[in-house]
């Protein structure tokens, strides 16, 4: 059967205020600068890092979502936190894993790709990614019923804007580095997202098996950190040689 978008559930000061903190659902933050044309690290002798991001002890219970307020939303029977979600080898899922320190001054060409988020079954997917400075961020509603995509930044423009049909894009971009920019939905108090904006392209997000590769890098000694929004960050220092595979490993527990 399909489903038809309806407002009737949401008060109207609620919609009142939506429309007015989204300035009608333009988009509101900021074009970025324009970026360099070349790569400045030489392909032939850049190496990497790659490693498993592990998490200690018995993980603690998937808490339950209640999507009873909206009708429209469909869940299904297992919606859970995403807060702490370990797979069954105990790799950590959802880590931002990034190069902190030790690129200097070298700048960086900004993809003209979007990165993409996308809200669906009153979720946002994916729930933690990266970002360059300047690169489009592109936010899709895929569900039949109202969102509002709230940047909450520090660093950048906070943003905020209303999306009442599915089918809706807005498109944004950030100015600056800023580790992380917690997204949230004012409408569905349990969507939740959090993207880490760099002026460089050397992160990764963790998946099911808790690994990660950061590659291309310029032969050097950096500073590596892991970040988790519940159970905060770790850096290790490692050191790139010419072409070749450096490894690190993080242990995270409650």
């Amino acid at each position: 059967m399909t489903s038809h978008f309806r407002l009737s559930w949401i008060p109207t000061f609620v919609l009142a205020a939506i429309t007015l903190a989204c300035g009608g659902g333009q988009n509101q933050a900021p074009t970025g600068t324009t970026a360099p044309v070349a790569n400045p690290v030489d392909p032939a002798t850049a190496g990497s890092v790659s490693g498993r991001i592990t998490f200690e002890g018995t993980p603690p219970p998937a808490t339950p979502i209640s999507m009873k307020s909206d009708p429209n939303c469909q869940p299904g029977s297992a919606a859970a936190s995403e807060s702490i979600v370990v797979g069954s080898n105990g790799g950590l899922q959802n880590v931002f894993v990034y190069v902190k320190d030790g690129l200097g001054n070298l700048k960086f060409p900004v993809p003209a790709t979007a990165v993409v988020i996308n809200q669906q079954g009153c979720r946002y997917a994916p729930h933690v990614l990266g970002i360059q400075v300047g690169q489009p961020l592109e936010v899709l509603n895929n569900d039949e019923t109202l969102h509002n995509v709230h940047a909450v930044a520090k660093t950048n423009r906070e943003f905020n804007a209303g999306q009442p049909l599915k089918g809706i894009k807005n498109t944004f971009t950030f100015t600056a580095k800023e580790v992380m920019v917690p997204f949230r939905c004012d409408v569905h108090n349990w969507m939740n997202a959090w993207v880490g904006v760099l002026d460089h392209p050397f992160f990764s997000v963790t998946g099911t098996d808790g690994t990660f590769e950061l590659k291309g890098l310029p032969p050097g000694t950096y500073t590596v950190e892991a970040w988790h929004e519940k159970l905060g960050t770790q850096t290790q220092t490692v050191t790139v040689g010419e072409k070749a595979i450096a490894t690190a490993a993080f242990t995270f527990k409650s």
